[in-house]
């Protein structure tokens, strides 16, 4: 069923000259991509979509959000993703459906009336579909962004195991609730995964300590005790020490040090004396 004479007229002009429509479109992606895709799989690709839009010409006439182009939009979305996955621009993603325009243009531009009107209306919907593509787009490489900053936030904060019953925790860099999240859990992991009950949460490599991030430090802190394990600050350097004064912050009973070997030897002298207290009251059990 078809909407209007348009439409009709659109789909006995594309299903005549499906075949050759069809290659020129693929041959014309295929160049602006500058082989980057196989033709094989471009030719799949152009070759559904083209079919797709036949059958939602068809149904739906020449509105493009209407449910006769739903599969238009569905393979529109896997083109999209595929692009962008594949490091494509958006000005590449979107001209494998511009490119249909300069393909139908001396077919329909330059015959009657009836034509040239069709040709209009097509472009005016080509148009709709390129926007919804990049749309598409542009939503895959926020997701794609999203996932590798996650990717980068979880290899920025590594956990590492020092000695029996001690691991640290070096952070470099600023320390957001974000980012204090994920070090409070990979720290609660690796205090389990190790049987550690000493930890060290390093900040040499951070730049600033202001209430916020001593807040951070202080959660972190907070949650390790209650899995049972000590923790050590290191890496004030003069220039933090002052600062924290100056804000007014307090660590409370935390042990602070200034370098990381500080905070090892506290943290091995600590479960030496676990050790030899643990030895004293088994003996009188």
């Amino acid at each position: 069923m078809t909407h209007d004479g348009g439409s009709q007229r659109l789909v006995d002009l594309l299903t005549a000259q499906s075949d050759e429509f069809t290659s020129q479109w693929v041959r014309s992606v295929g160049e602006s991509l500058r082989g980057r895709i196989s033709l094989t799989e471009l030719g799949q690709e152009l070759n559904e979509l083209y079919a797709a839009i036949l059958a939602g010409l068809s149904t739906s006439g020449l509105a493009s959000r209407g449910e006769g182009f739903a599969e238009v939009r569905s393979l529109l979305v896997e083109l999209s993703r595929n692009r962008a996955r594949q490091g494509f621009s958006p000005t590449e993603t979107a001209v494998s459906v511009f490119a249909l325009k300069d393909v139908l243009e001396p077919a329909l531009n330059e015959g009657n009336e009836r034509d040239v009107r069709a040709y209009l209306l097509f472009s005016r919907l080509l148009d709709d579909l390129g926007l919804f593509t990049v749309e598409s787009y542009a939503r895959t490489r926020e997701e794609i962004i999203s996932s590798q900053a996650d990717q980068l936030l979880e290899l920025s904060t590594p956990v590492v195991k020092l000695w029996d019953g001690v691991v640290a925790v070096p952070l470099v860099g600023t320390l957001d609730s974000a980012r204090t999240q994920v070090v409070m859990e990979r720290l609660l992991q690796a205090l389990i995964d190790y049987d550690s009950t000493q930890a060290i949460i390093d900040i040499t490599g951070v730049p600033a300590v202001d209430t916020q991030v001593a807040q951070h430090l202080l959660k972190t802190v907070v949650a390790a005790r209650m899995m049972g394990a000590e923790c050590v600050i290191s890496g004030i350097r003069p220039q933090i020490a002052q600062t924290i004064v100056a804000l007014g912050i307090e660590f409370g009973d935390i042990p602070t040090k200034g370098t990381l070997a500080d905070a090892l030897r506290h943290a091995l002298s600590a479960i030496e004396r676990d050790r030899r207290l643990a030895e004293e009251y088994g003996g009188l059990l």
